[in-house]
């Protein structure tokens, strides 16, 4: 078996059965169990049809072990860290989020949806499920089932209350993913007219890959916002921890200015704890995000990008609210876990409690231009950067630093960051410029010192 190939940075995926099978899953079940050493583990799987018999076959491997196992059944990622967090339990996670039908894998957290990644656990886990974990002489664990849905549908309903906003017209693409179960849920019985699409749950994905961040995957749902003249829409990745949110006309609201949105909405109810000000935001999330915290009276810090340091950070300073580039969105009173859910509550809250369209709305918190995520390959990561920080860091007025991969901030504010893949001979390009054709002159100089190896 190999599992060095699917263990990745934050989760384990990979194609089955070719990388990842039920003899893998089981495994891995035994050495969570050892690792997080607790009485039982939650589980929850998503529409896959490899999820429930590889859910089944980890949780065997829990069981072998004398550790009960709690059945979540069908759900979204952030309901197996509502699971994790209200009954206090580990949990593993059955999905490969947005990635093709032929794929699957485990998200992993310990109890109280604390994150496991590469250096807090997932490596050591992955070293003991090679090795093989040994059934334990006594009596295996017991399986119990346990619907959570109400239960997590109900307090996402208490954290952000909705009955009280003006009547919208909401489209959501679901992607035939995980939306489709969860949002009929929490969303029931609220002054919003919910337009459908592509709630049917396929993990084959049959009318677009379930990743809202790819401009070509929310083409459907931009369109029917428009044709059906609605206030907004929102599109859930394949597991429905992400939420990308499109305005009136169709145009799509950059995570950066949702953050900030939730930024404030999160800084308005705080009270005299100084944690309550503290804000998260990753050092790929525009600029604009620390100086509107900084203006609602925020405290703004800045981390590398992923889940775990996010986490890591808020459970340090005991921030309120963290945000990143991609549209994952972590919540204090969501144990610190991502719930694009809740996220999306919260814009339509700003939106029912407002006159304004979301266009309006949304441009409060949107300030400069930027380029998005640009990947080029490139075979010496680490020289293409060298390349790019010499080139660079003699300018007067220029500003380095490596928290995570180059950060290049221009005299005039203009600024990048590339970082490398962790997993792919990729460098990943972000730019943001005062003005859309600073913007573009920044990124194309940056562009081509990475993309010069390619024509040497």
């Amino acid at each position: 078996m190999d599992f060095a190939g699917i263990f990745k940075a934050y989760d384990i995926r990979g194609v089955v059965p070719h990388q990842f099978d039920e003899d893998i899953a089981r495994a891995i079940g035994a050495a969570f169990a050892r690792f997080v050493a607790r009485p039982a583990v939650v589980t929850a799987y998503d529409m896959r049809e490899s999820s429930i018999p590889l859910s089944q076959a980890f949780g065997e491997g829990v069981r072998s072990q004398g550790v009960d196992v709690v059945e979540a059944g069908l759900g979204s990622t952030d309901m197996l860290y509502f699971a994790s967090g209200f009954l206090d339990l580990p949990g593993a996670m059955f999905t490969a989020s947005h990635n093709p039908a032929r794929y699957n894998g485990i998200k992993l957290c310990r109890a109280g949806a604390a994150p496991i990644g590469q250096d807090s656990g997932l490596a050591e886990i992955r070293d003991m499920a090679a090795a093989g974990v040994p059934d334990i002489a006594g009596e295996p664990g017991s399986v119990s089932h346990r619907d959570l849905l109400t239960e997590y549908a109900g307090y996402l309903r208490r954290l952000v209350d909705l009955s009280g906003v003006r009547p919208l017209t909401v489209v959501i693409d679901a992607g035939n993913g995980m939306g489709g179960h969860t949002v009929p849920a929490v969303l029931a019985d609220l002054p919003l007219r919910v337009i459908p699409m592509y709630f049917e749950l396929d993990g084959n994905f049959p009318n677009h890959e379930a990743n809202p961040l790819e401009p070509a995957n929310i083409v459907d749902l931009q369109k029917r916002v428009v044709n059906d003249g609605a206030d907004i829409g929102i599109a859930f990745d394949g597991d429905a921890d992400r939420c990308f949110i499109v305005d009136e006309r169709g145009d799509p609201v950059s995570p950066s200015a949702v953050t900030a949105l939730v930024a404030v909405r999160e800084l308005k109810k705080a009270a005299d704890d100084p944690a309550d000000r503290v804000i998260i935001h990753n050092l790929i999330v525009s600029k604009a995000v620390p100086e509107i915290v900084r203006e609602h009276g925020g405290e703004p810090v800045r981390t590398r990008v992923g889940h775990s340091f996010i986490k890591a950070e808020m459970a340090r300073t005991g921030a309120v609210f963290g945000g990143e580039h991609s549209a994952h969105y972590y919540f204090r009173d969501f144990w610190r876990a991502d719930t694009g859910m809740l996220a999306a509550m919260h814009v339509l809250a700003a939106l029912g409690e407002s006159d304004e369209p979301l266009s309006k709305l949304a441009a409060d918190y949107a300030r400069y231009p930027a380029s998005g995520e640009i990947n080029s390959t490139v075979d010496d990561q680490q020289g293409r950067l060298a390349a790019v920080e010499e080139h660079f860091a003699s300018r007067p007025g220029t500003t380095v630093d490596h928290l995570d991969g180059l950060t290049v901030e221009l005299a005039d504010g203009n600024w990048f960051n590339i970082r490398a893949s962790n997993t792919e001979p990729l460098l990943r390009l972000n730019v943001e410029g005062s003005d859309e054709a600073s913007m573009a002159a920044l990124r194309d100089e940056a562009l081509a010192i990475v993309r010069a190896e390619a024509r040497s």
